[in-house]
């Protein structure tokens, strides 16, 4: 198993590394001497790095390709706020080395349990239509092993093996909670627009060695797949309602719900608006949850620039333990500042005879204290550097 994963970037800045990798992508540019240098995008199970060769560089340009795996010697420091891998040596691994579990990130729930709960939801169906339609979809193998397994997005959101899974099990969920409190809308209907949404990036992405787009998904997209597989499962349920089917293909194309995100039409009946929402929700929520889980940029409660949500983000659990733990300080270091239960000396309503407000200059003493230790014991040796 791998020791150093991009997630320790943050242990090891400025300390040089040897590790392993799955080439995300290549890109040879040239630099201001017009001489050649790699641009690369390294990626394990815990994310993506950017790796620069900037010597040596004629030895490697066909010495790997993309989707590789490479052995890397390098420095892990920061450039404009971002954590990037400076590399002195690398070299292509055998498929011997490699185990792949190290460089797809996978979902930490029970795969066999998130497909039940997709069952038992569609059991619960009154329309028989619907019912069928879904059931043809899982009931075919190839579609149901796919759907198990594949992201539900190259970067943005749930991008792991069973990201699709759980995506839509999250969906079911807070769609049956929205049917609850708006009993006008049809739960059938917007039960199957969000287990069919995605259903066509298990063609549109491609994810053995890294999460990309296959050929088909990149000229067509996930969308258009989608409402072929719809017309070829439809056959298999006969007497399926034009109209039926009408709304069902609205509820695919409009998910985006914007013509700027992809989607050829806006959402334009309560379940196909609802849908788009609660997709744009649970979508922006697991991006949120996955940058606060890496949290390997800082060692403080905001995040860098999340490039999908276009802000930083803060953590509020980081922020508040911060907050508390400088007030337990202030405390620690002036007694006189803790509440009264926890100091008998202080009378009700008044402070003790010859109190002393603490000055200014006191509570900066108290934090300074607080910080020490912070970023723990100062490393004396990177992962190990064997021999690449």
């Amino acid at each position: 198993m791998k020791e150093f994963f991009v997630s320790d970037c943050v242990q090891y800045e400025n300390k040089t590394v040897t590790s392993s990798f799955v080439v995300v992508s290549k890109q040879v540019k040239p630099k201001k001497s017009g001489d050649p240098y790699l641009a690369l995008t390294l990626g394990d199970r815990s994310g993506h790095v950017e790796g620069k060769m900037w010597d040596n560089v004629e030895e490697a340009i066909d010495a790997f390709d993309q989707d590789d795996f490479i052995k890397v010697k390098g420095l892990i420091n920061k450039y404009k706020n971002r954590f990037q891998l400076t590399i002195h040596k690398l070299r292509r691994m055998g498929e011997s080395e490699v185990d792949f579990s190290d460089y797809l990130p996978k979902t930490t729930k029970d795969i066999g349990e998130m497909w039940q709960t997709v069952a038992g939801f569609v059991a619960t169906f009154k329309d028989p239509h619907l019912k069928a339609l879904l059931e043809a979809f899982m009931a075919d193998p190839e579609i149901a092993e796919a759907y198990r397994n594949a992201p539900a997005a190259k970067t943005l959101h749930h991008a792991f093996i069973g990201g699709l899974l759980e995506h839509v099990v999250s969906l079911f969920r807070a769609c049956d909670l929205m049917c609850r409190n708006y009993p006008h809308i049809n739960r059938d209907l917007l039960l199957s627009g969000a287990f069919l949404h995605d259903i066509g990036k298990i063609h549109e992405l491609t994810y053995h060695r890294s999460f990309s787009y296959t050929t088909r998904g990149q000229l067509l997209g996930h969308m258009i797949i989608e409402l072929e597989m719809l017309q070829a499962k439809l056959v298999q349920v006969p007497g399926f309602p034009d109209s039926l089917k009408t709304l069902v293909e609205h509820l695919i194309i409009s998910h985006h719900g914007q013509y700027d995100f992809g989607s050829p039409k806006l959402p334009m009946f309560p379940e196909a608006l609802l849908l788009h929402y609660l997709d744009d929700l649970d979508s922006k929520m697991e991006s949120m949850r996955a940058q606060f889980e890496r949290g390997g940029e800082s060692d403080g409660a905001w995040t860098a620039y999340n490039p999908s949500l276009g802000r930083p983000l803060l953590n509020t659990a980081k922020f508040l333990a911060e907050k508390a733990s400088a007030r337990e300080a202030e405390e620690e270091a002036d007694p006189n500042l803790a509440p009264d239960s926890e100091n008998p000396a202080r009378g009700e309503g008044a402070e003790p005879e010859g109190f002393i407000t603490p000055t200014h200059a006191g509570l900066e003493s108290a934090e300074t204290d607080s910080n020490v230790g912070k970023s723990g014991p100062s490393m004396t040796s990177a992962v190990h550097e064997d021999k690449i």
